[in-house]
């Protein structure tokens, strides 16, 4: 499993209540919580993002409340993956079980910029900036969180071996 793009980077402890605002958890529309993906930290995020590209943070990203609306944006706005220094435990499982791709890598977290070009191998955890030419080891996913994963949720890779 691979993904590739455009990365958008934000800094330490961004918070469920950042990444899709409470005023709009009123829906369970994907395409709507995309809409407002990120608008009170990146006003300009929902028209940049094009699907496949990554979203980089700092340390503790998706700390806050317990809320799936949070993965759900991001993935619905067309994120292949996101890679911080570390995430709140609530969120990396949220994030799993609704099918987004995340890694814990510090040291890319630290040296990626925005707009940089990312690829990602998730079967080796392997990233590589290709704008700097740089590589980063993130510790690869388990194959059953990759079956997760790639039958885009919890939810899909249990009725699938029902």
């Amino acid at each position: 499993m691979k993904a590739q793009g455009t990365v958008h980077k934000y800094g330490n402890n961004v918070d469920t209540d950042v990444i899709i605002p409470a005023r709009y958890l009123n829906t369970s529309s994907h395409s709507e919580l995309a809409a407002h993906c990120m608008e009170d930290i990146d006003s300009d995020f929902i028209k940049n993002v094009k699907a496949g590209d990554i979203m980089v943070a700092a340390k503790n990203f998706g700390c806050g409340s317990s809320r799936e609306h949070a993965p759900i944006a991001i993935k619905a706005s067309g994120i292949s993956c996101v890679i911080a220094s570390s995430f709140a435990r609530i969120f990396y499982r949220n994030a799993i079980n609704i099918g987004l791709a995340i890694l814990e890598c510090e040291e890319a977290a630290n040296d990626i910029k925005t707009g940089d070009e990312v690829s990602v191998d998730f079967d080796t955890g392997v990233i590589k900036n290709l704008t700097t030419s740089k590589t980063y080891n993130a510790e690869p996913f388990p194959d059953f969180i990759q079956n997760i994963i790639q039958k885009g949720g919890l939810l899909n890779s249990i009725s699938e071996r029902l």
